[in-house]
Formats: structure tokens, C-alpha cells, sequence
């Protein structure tokens, strides 16, 4: 078993308040998130991007793990993902991560290659963790 942590310290409360988040790798150390992080894209991060970057990297992993799997070797994934947060009576709810990947993959048709990107969408862990509606969008090589 595999333990991640993260901390967040909100100093103040509401649209005053001012928060830090830190995670254990260090990559993030105390960086700001606040109401104008979140709601009015001031610089710093949010909640919801984070999931976003969580999403984006668990699922291009997953699918790069499946396409050695098949002996690609070779190749270039892009994956942006884009987290929906929505009003849900008085609060907010995350109601969608959708996935756009652009990937260069030679040696493997494009229906495969989307068959093992639906496979690798359905069971990356953070996938399985959001359970939220997503989409999944695929352009190749061959399209772009």
C-alpha cells in the first residue's frame, strides 16, 4: 500500500481568508489558494486544478503502462483535463473531468489506441476515485 499526503492551513475565513498548500514530495511548499485562486483565477492554485493535474497524469501513466504493455515503445501522449465545478444548491460540486488526449503512437491502429485510452479512462485510480461523468476525447497522429 501506497500513502500520498498533502496539507492545506487556511489562515482567516471565507473570501478574506488565505490558504497554503503543501504536499509531501515538495513540489508543492505553501503555495497560495484562495477564494481569488479558485473563483477569479489570481495567480496561485486551486482545489480543482489540482484534481485536474491528478486526473490528466493518472490516466496518460495508465495508458502509456497499457500501450507497453502491447510493446509500443515509442510515442508521445498529451493529455489535458478539464474539472467542472458547478453550483449545487447553496455550495459547489466537481459534476465533470473531462480528458483530451493528443497522442503520437506509432505501431498501433487508432481503434486500439482508443480501445486501451476508454480502458485506461475506466480504471486509473483517480478515475475510480472521482466517479464523475468525463468524457473522453481521442485525436491521433493520423487526424491532427
Amino acid at each position: 500500500m501506497i500513502t500520498r499526503t498533502a496539507t492545506a492551513r487556511y489562515e482567516g475565513m471565507g473570501k478574506t481568508g488565505k490558504g497554503k498548500l503543501s504536499t509531501q514530495s515538495g513540489v508543492l511548499s505553501d503555495q497560495r489558494y484562495d477564494f481569488n485562486t479558485r473563483f477569479e483565477n489570481a495567480p496561485g492554485t486551486n482545489p480543482e486544478e489540482l484534481i485536474a493535474a491528478a486526473h490528466a497524469g493518472c490516466f496518460t501513466m495508465a495508458l502509456s503502462f497499457a500501450l507497453a504493455g502491447k510493446g509500443i515503445t515509442d510515442g508521445s501522449l498529451e493529455t489535458t483535463a478539464r474539472v467542472q465545478l458547478d453550483q449545487d444548491g447553496p455550495g459547489f460540486k466537481v459534476s465533470r473531468s473531462d480528458l483530451e488526449l493528443r497522442a503520437n503512437v506509432p505501431g498501433i491502429s487508432d481503434d486500439d489506441l482508443r480501445g486501451l485510452a476508454e480502458e485506461a479512462k475506466a480504471n486509473c485510480p483517480i478515475s475510480k476515485l472521482l466517479n464523475a461523468e468525463m468524457d473522453l476525447k481521442v485525436t491521433t497522429a493520423a487526424e491532427a
